[in-house]
């Protein structure tokens, strides 16, 4: 039986010539902007021509990709040296897309899917998921032949791959004198009210790294969950990320990017430039930002798929 793994995540810009298809394909998904068709894509529409400009340059600070390319590249290189099975990488938003890759290897016998979500959300896991279906279906693949996870932020190797990268951050100070703030990808209030589980695995995520950390003799001074990446005037998940900044007692902070598994935009210009300078601003005397596990998360990976097959 020939089997294929397919991981999935968001995407981002490979250049900066595919900034404004990563943003009008975002922004025109109903699982991000859930409105009528036509509404949905005049909000999107001037949502690009606002944004365009400015997350440009933001990826051209960053070599004119996104930082998610690279990694999941290297990942899925990795993973197929020590695999044996096909591995592949499908995009929600920029190229590889699903029907991209659907279409070269619609003959394999079994499709096994990670979406690169640790917490289910509409947003992310199912949006993956339902572009993955609707190209399957285009070129007439059983659905039958799809095996899924949607959610494994309980996993243990993966809460220890979390330690190691807060352990990497720390470097040989001492935890004691450093907050800990565990940042996760903000959504809008009303999605969470709408009975999406995010939040809820979010701090149940929180839970478990903390208990991980403990078992390791790691004591931080503090630690907090926060949201960050809010766009737009209305009401989102808090406590957001700059205000918990603000309240802080220490004046040294380590942010770990509990909702993703690959560094991206979000981590390596948001966190790491713009929330640098907010803590520049406060005078905190350390700022670091912990890596997300890109190929540490292999091992997971690897333990995820002996699960679902």
């Amino acid at each position: 039986m020939k089997t294929a793994i397919l991981l999935l995540n968001m995407g981002g810009p490979n250049n900066l010539s595919e900034v404004k298809t990563f943003l009008t394909n975002m922004f025109n998904d109903k699982a991000i902007i859930n409105a009528p068709f036509f509404i949905r894509k005049i909000i999107a529409y001037y949502i690009v021509k606002n944004r365009l400009k400015e997350a440009s340059e933001n990826y051209r600070l960053l070599g004119g990709k996104s930082p998610i390319i690279k990694h999941t590249k290297k990942l899925v290189e990795e993973l197929n040296k020590e695999m044996n099975e096909d591995l592949f990488y499908i995009m929600r938003y920029t190229p590889p897309f699903s029907l991209d890759i659907l279409s070269k290897i619609q003959n394999y016998d079994k499709f096994v899917v990670i979406p690169l979500y640790p917490h289910f959300s509409s947003t992310t896991t199912k949006s993956s998921l339902d572009h993955l279906f609707k190209a399957a279906k285009k070129l007439k693949i059983e659905k039958e032949k799809f095996v899924s996870i949607d959610k494994f932020y309980s996993n243990a190797t993966y809460n220890r791959t979390i330690v190691t990268r807060i352990k990497e951050a720390l470097g040989d100070d001492s935890a004691g004198e450093f907050e800990l703030i565990f940042s996760a990808h903000g959504l809008p209030q009303k999605i969470i009210d709408s009975g999406d589980p995010y939040m809820k695995h979010i701090k149940q995520n929180v839970f478990f790294a903390r208990k991980e950390l403990l078992k390791s003799g790691i004591h931080f001074s503090d630690t907090h969950l926060a949201y960050q990446s809010r766009l737009g005037p209305m009401e989102w998940i808090k406590p957001y990320l700059e205000d918990k900044l603000k309240s802080l007692k220490k004046r040294k902070v380590i942010i770990y990017p509990i909702a993703f598994l690959i560094d991206n935009s979000e981590t390596e210009y948001e966190l790491d430039i713009e929330y640098r300078e907010l803590a520049k601003e406060l005078g905190f005397k350390e700022y670091r930002v912990a890596s997300a596990p890109n190929i540490l998360i292999k091992d997971t990976i690897k333990e995820l798929y002996r699960e679902l097959i």
